[in-house]
């Protein structure tokens, strides 16, 4: 009885919340990063050198970091239904106006702006996720959630590249169009979050009386399990050693994804393709991502193995940022660019399942909000340092080597923390 209305309860939450959180993830990661495709015409235009391109692609990040543990406690008091609509309207009308960008000041204002405006959405669905999962389920069903970033390069490239073709239609570029029309659906799903979203399990009206007690009574257990060894306090959630031996993991491959998103339409266009041929091309390598992130989660999950599954994925990514830098061809490039995302994609659900196992209440929304604004960091130095290089040397292939010796780093430091005393314990996998 006990198993059946866990894989009932379990299936009706994971279709009533996945679906919705990644379609939210979707927009959001497509106006985070379509600052890409944006730049094939937008920095000619506008005047935007690739060190001033990297650079204030990168510079959302510095918003993000301020802002992100403020909002995530501001998610955990009161409700995730309120603080997810706001982030998601004030963040589509800032990235709306980006298509008034007209030089180098207010491209890295607004870049800036949308980062604070951004602040708290990843890690407060990574939050919110665990007031709902058990621990055990965790891994697949945020691979789920994560699943919408490729998902959105896969579907938003392109969808990006024809909107470049609209160039002069009514008087406005093509890049202009780009921002306005993929802003929308951010601030009308804003709308939709006030009337979807459910902030706790205790406020489930659409799970029956017996699955909903099931649940809570799980979750209680759960969080009372690990009260004696979990930090709590949101002190303790930003002190702990384990949460910035995260942060700097996370900074690899943060560095390694924001690569792909901001600069990846750029390298493939060099070999001298239209902007729609970069949009169909750009989309292959995410497709690829899609399949293994779901497929190594699942198999993180049903091992309860967390540490290599998070070592190997960014050595293969890793891997795939050197041959990107050798690639001569269109071919060779894209072959380079598929290891780059599925690395990058895969490492990323078996590390967002380490903090909760150690980290309870505010002090998780802490933690979880500064391994995230700590490690997106890593988006700005990865963009910003491929910009610079780009501009000393003319190629992009330092820039690619230093991301690839970050996502080096991260393996090293995973293994490192898997040792360590303060290391947080793998899970023991439950008996069938």
């Amino acid at each position: 009885m006990a198993s059946e209305i866990q894989t009932r309860v379990l299936r009706k939450i994971t279709l009533r919340i996945v679906p919705f959180i990644m379609l939210l993830y979707f927009v959001a990661f497509i106006d985070r990063v379509n600052i890409g495709f944006a730049s094939l015409t937008m920095n000619r235009d506008v005047g935007l050198s690739p060190t001033v391109y990297g650079f204030g692609a990168g510079i959302f990040f510095w918003g993000y970091f301020l802002f992100e543990v403020p909002s995530n406690i501001i998610l955990h008091r009161i409700g995730a239904r309120i603080w997810i609509a706001r982030i998601m309207v004030t963040w589509g009308i800032i990235s709306a106006l980006m298509a008034v960008v007209s030089g180098v000041t207010s491209f890295y204002v607004l870049r800036f702006l949308l980062g604070v405006a951004e602040a708290g959405f990843f890690p407060g669905i990574i939050l919110y996720l665990s007031y709902w999962f058990p621990a055990r389920q965790r891994a697949a069903v945020t691979a789920l959630f994560m699943a919408a970033a490729p998902l959105s390069t896969v579907l938003g490239s392109p969808i990006s590249g024809a909107l470049l073709e609209m160039d002069g239609l009514l008087g406005v570029k093509g890049w202009q169009w780009l921002f306005v029309l993929e802003a929308l659906p951010a601030v009308l799903l804003g709308f939709v979050v006030l009337g979807f979203l459910t902030d706790r399990p205790e406020k489930a009206k659409w799970l029956s009386d017996p699955e909903r007690r099931w649940l809570v009574e799980t979750m209680n257990v759960e969080t009372t399990s690990k009260a004696a060894s979990a930090s709590h306090s949101i002190w303790r959630g930003l002190a702990d050693p384990r949460v910035l031996a995260l942060s700097l993991i996370y900074f690899g491959t943060s560095a390694g994804l924001y690569t792909l998103g901001v600069w990846a339409p750029q390298i493939i266009k060099q070999f001298g393709l239209s902007s729609l041929q970069v949009g169909f091309l750009n989309a292959l390598p995410a497709t690829a991502a899609v399949i293994a992130m779901i497929l190594w989660a699942r198999h993180s999950d049903r091992t309860g193995e967390r540490t290599w599954h998070v070592v190997w994925a960014c050595l293969i990514a890793a891997l795939g940022l050197a041959y990107a830098g050798l690639a001569a061809g269109v071919i060779a490039v894209l072959v380079a660019l598929t290891l780059v995302n599925i690395g990058i994609s895969s490492a990323k659900p078996p590390l967002w399942s380490m903090p909760t196992l150690f980290l309870s209440g505010p002090a998780a929304a802490a933690g979880i909000a500064t391994i995230n604004s700590i490690g997106n960091l890593g988006g700005f130095a990865g963009p910003a340092m491929i910009g610079w290089i780009k501009d000393q040397t003319g190629s992009f292939v330092g820039g690619l080597y230093f991301v690839a010796g970050l996502l080096v780093l991260s393996a090293v430091l995973t293994l490192l923390l898997s040792r360590a005393k303060t290391a947080p314990i793998e899970p023991v996998p439950q008996s069938r």
